[in-house]
């Protein structure tokens, strides 16, 4: 009896163990995935990204823009609170007016976030400044630009929700091209699954606030966290449909895909 007794005690014991293990196996694998795909994690990053177009309204074309995303994040100091410096070193191809098409830099955007709020939902604020550093008046828009950044966002294990709004206007810069004034609003939604896959949703509202364009892209795609050594990776795909726009030139549908690295956290 002593011995069926021990048995039924180890049994419960290792299914006890094995839960214990799995529970803690999916909350690493949830936070490893919500770190990656949140723009407020306080972790240095850098993201390989890019936007392929295959089809935009008005025209036969494609447009192509691979993105190289540092993130560096700076502790308290002359300024008491976080702040998160996020660049975009974009390598833009559009159509080319005399034939063809053209590949080259394109503007390098900066924006740096103060994190106001780190606890329950995060909220962050900043600068952003946008530089004419085109080589091919196609890839870019000639003007210096600044304005401002907003991010929110809301994280728990199943899922992680929020968005970023980006304002700017051009101040500066070639005196023939026109005035730039635009607004993106980026809502996104990160729902957790098993072993570090996730669906996602990320597309970013785009508006000409000069002109009157717009399009209105939602996305619905899929990727995977995992964490080799200290570093977290995030692989995905996500393919995009503009629900609504206006103005020719803008994509009809993309595909949006990448690779982020998250070091040290």
């Amino acid at each position: 009896m002593l011995r069926v007794v021990l048995i039924k005690q180890t049994i419960i014991s290792a299914v006890l163990t094995s839960i214990i293990y799995e529970n803690a196996h999916a909350q690493s694998a949830a936070e490893n995935a919500n770190k990656s795909n949140n723009p407020l994690n306080l972790a240095a990053s850098f993201n390989v990204q890019n936007y392929f177009v295959p089809d935009v309204f008005g025209a036969s074309a494609h447009t192509n823009d691979f993105l190289l995303r540092p993130t560096i994040p700076v502790g308290p100091g002359l300024v008491p609170v976080p702040q998160i410096v996020r660049g975009t070193l974009p390598v833009s191809t559009r159509p080319d007016p005399a034939g063809g098409y053209t590949t080259g830099l394109g503007d390098i955007n900066l924006f740096d976030i103060f994190l106001l709020s780190d606890s329950g939902t995060q909220i962050g604020i900043g600068p952003l400044v946008t530089l004419p550093t085109a080589t091919d008046p196609a890839l870019g828009t000639g003007k210096w630009q600044a304005g401002l950044a907003a991010v929110l966002v809301n994280a728990n294990k199943a899922r992680l929700i929020g968005a970023l709004v980006q304002w700017q206007h051009s101040f500066a810069g070639q005196s023939s091209r026109p005035t730039v004034q635009s607004l993106t609003a980026q809502p996104f939604g990160i729902f957790n699954l098993p072993d570090g896959w996730y669906i996602r949703s990320t597309g970013i509202w785009t508006f000409d606030l000069q002109r009157g364009n717009y399009y209105i892209p939602v996305g619905l795609g899929a990727g995977k966290a995992w964490k080799g050594g200290s570093t977290i990776y995030n692989a995905f795909i996500e393919p995009q449909y503009s629900v609504a726009h206006s103005g020719a030139g803008v994509p009809r549908w993309q595909i949006f895909a990448g690779l982020n690295m998250t070091f040290g956290k």
